[in-house]
């Protein structure tokens, strides 16, 4: 029986995927095997040595100590994509708000008192004072087209808007998903000088910290709309603040709002709100727990952010899993531990991922203790599990 613990509320239809005759899920357990969770911080939390993975029912995994994971040869998966409708609707609905200027004409609409006829009248006097634009009278940077980038950059030029990506990363899932009418930036400044709106879509690394600034704010056209509901520190909300101020930038859509960026009238705060539909917290639920599953009883890797894919089929032997570090000789050392015991491997598939290596090993009859700590005595190797 797997234990699981779930550090948040986890969607029960994600948690349906875990049959209850082989699953044991608890918010409090000591010795879990797995752990579920969505926005909980573990960087300070005591995490079991028998937690064998982790599932983030999300994309980010900034909550969670990934390179101590790494080193102990737990795999962290995350749902890349499940959210991304979700969030690129409130993209799209950010921008709508800005370029209507929708946000004050609100406020402005909710101060309105006395009868019918006297609102009439101030609703008629004060809506030129929020007059907006179009959105097909705009171009839209996107900055990562991952799977969220891809849908907001169609979705954008599907309203008309002329819409510029720049990724230089982009996998060819993504590149095959993409608009043709999506056009090309080569590097980042060449997508902020021709933007009237940039809408970010990367993960929270050090090269991506502080990524809009105030030098690439300052090449955008006047009156410009930044939308970040990736995460807070991509852009040096100093340098939009003073933007903002100056009237260079017309509006700044944050989904991770802070005390100085809540008192600017101009910006527009959501309260982390991009994948807060039932829809993505379902989907998020249901890919993490196939995810954290398929590695639990297979030894297979999809959607790891340490650890690189690994799926093979499954053959009706004993089954060796072994992450370690991307050393020399890794699979020749363990092949031959393998051969002293008179195991035959019958399949075998080796990947790697930066400094991260993850072998599967299918062999012919029963696999000892000692075989098991031979190779886990291995210099470099982090984890291993022997599947029935």
């Amino acid at each position: 029986m797997y234990k699981i613990l779930t550090l948040n509320n986890i969607s029960v239809k994600g948690l349906k995927r875990l049959p209850q005759d082989r699953y044991e899920i608890a918010s409090e357990f000591t010795t879990p095997d797995a752990i579920l969770l969505r926005s909980f911080k573990m960087h300070d939390m005591e995490i079991p040595d028998t937690v064998a993975a982790i599932g983030r029912a999300g994309a980010g995994v900034n909550n969670i100590p990934v390179d101590k994971m790494t080193a102990r040869g737990v795999p962290v998966f995350n749902a890349p994509g499940a959210n991304a409708n979700a969030v690129k609707e409130l993209v799209v609905a950010g921008l709508l708000m800005a370029v209507r200027n929708i946000y004050p004409a609100m406020q402005f609409a909710g101060t309105l008192e006395g009868d019918d006829a006297k609102i009439s009248k101030e609703v008629e006097a004060g809506k030129k004072n929020y007059v907006g634009s179009e959105l097909p009278s705009k171009t839209l940077g996107v900055i990562g087209l991952g799977a969220i980038g891809v849908r907001v950059a169609n979705a954008a030029s599907a309203l008309g808007m002329k819409v510029v990506g720049y990724d230089p990363k982009i996998s060819v899932q993504s590149a095959w998903k993409l608009s043709r009418k999506v056009e090309q930036a080569v590097s980042l400044d060449h997508l902020f000088s021709q933007c009237d709106c940039i809408s970010v879509h990367v993960p929270l690394i050090d090269a991506t910290k502080g990524l809009v600034n105030a030098e690439r704010i300052a090449m955008m056209p006047a009156g410009g709309v930044i939308v970040n509901l990736a995460r807070g520190g991509i852009c040096d909300d100093d340098a939009v603040l003073a933007a903002l101020d100056s009237g260079h930038l017309q509006s700044y859509v944050i989904d991770f709002p802070t005390g100085q960026l809540l008192q600017h009238k101009k910006v527009i705060s959501f309260p982390h709100l991009g994948a807060s539909t039932e829809e993505a917290e379902e989907n998020c639920a249901i890919m993490v727990a196939d995810q954290v599953r398929e590695y639990l009883e297979d030894g297979t890797i999809r959607n790891s952010v340490n650890f690189p894919e690994a799926v093979m089929p499954r053959g009706s032997g004993k089954r060796i899993t072994v992450a370690n570090n991307n050393v020399p000789n890794m699979v020749g050392q363990i092949s031959t531990i393998l051969a002293d015991a008179g195991l035959n491997i019958a399949d075998l598939l080796n990947k790697s991922r930066g400094d991260a290596a993850y072998t599967i090993i299918d062999v012919d009859g029963d696999v000892a203790d000692s075989v098991i700590q031979s190779i886990r005595d291995i210099d470099g190797v982090l984890s291993v599990r022997l599947l029935g």
